[in-house]
C-alpha cells in the first residue's frame, strides 16, 4: 500500500468515527467547497464521502436556477439544502457562486454582486449562530494547471461527464476569475466564517489537507488529537497578503 493510500484509509477511518460521534450529538455541519473549474472539488468530495453514510451525508451541486428559483430570495434554493441533526452536506459550488462565475460570466448585474456581497457575511452568521458548524475553503490552482486538467477532460472519455461549456472560457477569463476570487475572499472572510485556502495543485497531498482540516474543525478531541493537522504550506487561513505573497495564483 503506498504511504498515500494508507494516510488516506487512516483519515477516512478517523471521518467514520467523526460522522459516529456527529449523528450522535445532533450535530449540523456544512462544508462549503470553492475554486476554479478543475480545482480538484469532485476528487475531494469523493473521499471524504466514500465511507460516509448516506443517509446522513448529503453533495449538493445545483444547476443553474430556474425561472421560478431567479425570482426568490438568492440564498433560498441554497437554504433549502442545509443539514438537519446529525447531517453533513458539503456544497460543491454554493452561494458563492454568484461572487464568481456569475459575475465572471455576466449571469449576475454589478449590484447583484455588490448585494451579494453585503449580505453573504450576514447570511454565514445567522448560520453559525443557530448552531450550525460552516467551513469554506477555496481549492487554488494555477493557470497551467487548470489547462492541463481541462484537456484532459476533453480527452479522457471517463471524464466526459465534467466536460461543459464554462471550460471553454475558464482559461480566457483567468485574469477576472483571479479579480473575483479577490474580492469574494476579501469581503466575506469573517471571524465567524472564516476562508482557508487549499493548494491544490497537487491533487493527493491537498485531498490529504483538506480531510485532516474537516477532523480538526469538526471530531472530538478524542479523534482530532490523534490527527495531525495540515501542512501550512498546503492549507491556511486566508489573508490579504495571500493574494501578493504568491500563495494564491495571480
Amino acid at each position: 500500500m503506498s504511504h498515500y493510500k494508507k494516510a488516506l484509509v487512516d483519515l477516512q477511518c478517523a471521518l467514520v468515527r467523526t460522522q459516529q460521534a456527529l449523528m450522535a450529538s445532533g450535530a449540523r455541519t456544512v462544508l462549503v467547497l470553492e475554486g476554479r473549474d478543475g480545482a480538484g472539488k469532485d476528487g475531494s468530495i469523493k473521499r471524504i464521502t466514500e465511507h460516509l453514510s448516506p443517509r446522513n451525508t448529503r453533495a449538493v451541486a445545483l444547476p443553474k436556477p430556474s425561472d421560478r428559483e431567479r425570482s426568490q430570495w438568492y440564498f433560498q434554493r441554497y437554504a433549502s439544502h442545509l443539514p438537519a441533526a446529525g447531517e453533513f452536506v458539503i456544497f460543491n459550488r454554493s452561494w458563492y457562486n454568484r461572487a464568481g462565475v456569475e459575475t465572471v460570466m455576466g449571469f449576475a448585474t454589478p449590484s447583484e454582486q455588490a448585494e451579494f456581497l453585503r449580505d453573504a457575511p450576514d447570511f454565514e452568521r445567522m448560520l453559525v449562530e443557530s448552531g450550525i458548524t460552516l467551513i469554506k475553503l477555496w481549492l487554488d490552482i494555477s493557470k497551467k494547471e487548470q489547462a492541463e486538467r481541462l484537456n484532459a477532460r476533453r480527452t479522457d472519455p471517463l471524464k466526459a461527464l465534467k466536460v461543459s461549456d464554462l471550460d471553454a472560457v475558464a482559461q480566457k477569463k483567468w485574469k477576472a476569475y483571479s479579480a473575483a476570487r479577490d474580492m469574494m475572499l476579501e469581503r466575506t472572510n469573517t471571524s465567524i466564517a472564516p476562508w482557508h485556502i487549499v493548494r491544490a495543485n497537487h491533487k493527493k497531498p491537498a485531498r490529504l489537507a483538506i480531510i485532516r482540516h474537516l477532523i480538526h474543525q469538526i471530531a472530538p478531541p478524542d479523534i482530532a488529537g490523534a490527527i495531525d493537522p495540515p501542512e501550512p504550506e498546503i492549507l491556511f487561513p486566508y489573508t490579504p497578503e495571500a493574494v501578493t505573497d504568491g500563495r494564491l495564483a495571480p
